[in-house]
């Protein structure tokens, strides 16, 4: 048994160690774009803001210790076509092209960076200061960067995930930090009630927040870098020595697409919960395949977690297993200076396309209790279902410290399980003063929501 798997991030290694793990006797071979296997992008903005270091730091293992699990690596390694009749896979390698038989065939090749159709962004590039952030190659190139022409000023088009968290890298550099957000609010996975809070930490650290405001184009001048963009129909323009675009991907289909795959939700492959694709003998996983969302059905939901998840099914089935994926329900998190901000499941306008009946409400509860020093507000907004009670999502932003990100999980869980909103308040949960209550701030925010809604959607 031969299996290849493409792509050295989390999908393509998941696979590989699934399947030496269960068959120690497999031939695994993983092919890999460029000479960083299985190392953390998430962990990238951090290695900015001096947190992590060296960059090394950021592999989740090292080269030897994944040849160590019996897997051969193909550094630089480019794959190019895949002719599934005759199982071969054919790659752009440093000694020119040759061909990688298979017997089975796993895709992990991800997402791409995109650029919301702004002008100069796809030309220009890191030499003229103009960056992205998706591999580390990306990385090297923003660190040579910053070394060289030591810029003062930045533009970073896009406030979700990676944009916060490199505005916080910056400021840690002592930037001045513009960042530029098309929507009403910065972090839109969240209600703007929410994200609010998180804008606020942001003007508190110095970043320079502009929402409402769509990034036209970019421009090299004398002057530097010219951001020019319209606020509410207005035009305005930003004078900077960098720009960093982070403002989303799409996924990374050409491969499979040129082999007879089919395109689903969000231009992805599609998949079934077994990470089949229907071309025979060939698996895909990981950013670059539909996701299947417990409360949605079939959508486009690019996530790490999901693609480990994935990647792991894809290497079980490729040895013959008929393992299925169970699922995600959207769970993120991200640290913005002292904040924690975190979502799960669905939000309303996200469960009204998704045929429920929603309804939200917003409470505050302590982290623990109040007379024990230290106490601090977490803000969370519940919804469900007002037919059937139904949890159907979660929003929390609380302070760091707060343990906003594992009160998220246990909503998560809620999800998972297909718990009602009332039945949240059955769940035997820890409790000690110091990091507690006996009534969690989980359950306070689902009690909130219950005094409003009952299961039939009647107003108590």
């Amino acid at each position: 048994m031969h299996i290849v798997a493409i792509g050295g991030s989390d999908a393509g290694i998941s696979a590989a160690l699934r399947a030496r793990e269960l068959d120690p006797t497999a031939d695994v071979t993983v092919v890999v774009a460029d000479e960083y296997p299985n190392y953390s992008i998430c962990g990238i903005p951090y290695y900015f803001s001096g947190d992590v270091r060296p960059w090394q730091s950021l592999a989740h293992r090292t080269h030897a210790d994944l040849e160590a699990t019996g897997m051969q690596l193909r550094l630089n390694t480019l794959a190019t076509r895949i002719d599934a009749g005759r199982r071969r896979l054919t790659v752009q390698g440093v000694g020119g092209e040759s061909e990688i038989g298979y017997d089975e065939l796993i895709v992990g090749t991800g997402a791409l960076p995109t650029f919301a159709g702004i002008a100069g962004v796809g030309e220009l590039g890191p030499d003229d200061g103009v960056h992205v952030l998706h591999s580390m190659g990306d990385t090297f190139a923003l660190e040579r960067d910053l070394a060289e022409r030591d810029p003062r000023t930045a533009v970073i088009i896009g406030a979700g995930y990676v944009g916060l968290e490199m505005a916080e890298g910056f400021r840690a550099r002592g930037m001045r930090v513009i960042q530029l957000q098309r929507g009403p609010e910065v972090l839109s996975t969240l209600d703007p009630e929410l994200s609010s809070l998180v804008h606020d930490e942001l003007v508190e650290h110095g970043v320079e927040v502009h929402t409402n405001t769509t990034v036209k184009s970019v421009e090299k001048t004398d002057a530097g870098l010219v951001v020019h963009a319209e606020h509410l129909g207005e035009p305005v323009s930003h004078v900077v020595d960098i720009v960093l675009a982070v403002v989303g991907v799409r996924p990374n289909t050409a491969l499979l697409e040129a082999a007879g795959a089919t395109l689903g939700a969000g231009g992805a492959v599609v998949v079934d919960e077994q990470m089949r694709t229907g071309i025979p003998h060939v698996l895909a996983a990981g950013d670059g395949v539909v996701t299947h969302h417990r409360l949605l059905g079939v959508t486009y939901l690019p996530l790490g977690t999901t693609s480990h998840k994935q990647g792991r099914i894809a290497g079980e089935n490729a040895l013959g297993g008929s393992r299925r994926f169970a699922g995600s329900v959207g769970t993120q998190v991200v640290k913005v200076f002292d904040v924690v901000a975190a979502r799960t499941g669905l939000r309303e306008l996200e469960a009204v396309a998704g045929g429920y009946a929603p309804a939200t409400t917003q409470s505050v509860a302590d982290d623990h209790k109040r007379y024990y020093p230290g106490a601090q507000p977490i803000s969370i907004r519940i919804t469900g279902d007002e037919r059937t009670g139904l949890l159907l999502g979660a929003q929390l932003v609380g302070r760091l410290g707060t343990e906003t990100a594992k009160r998220v999980d246990t909503y998560a869980t809620a999800l998972f399980a297909g718990l009602t909103v009332d039945q949240i308040s059955d769940l035997d949960l820890s409790y000690t003063p110091p990091l507690g209550s006996p009534w969690d701030a989980v359950q306070a925010a689902t009690q909130a929501w219950s005094r409003v809604h009952d299961a039939a959607g009647i107003v108590a």
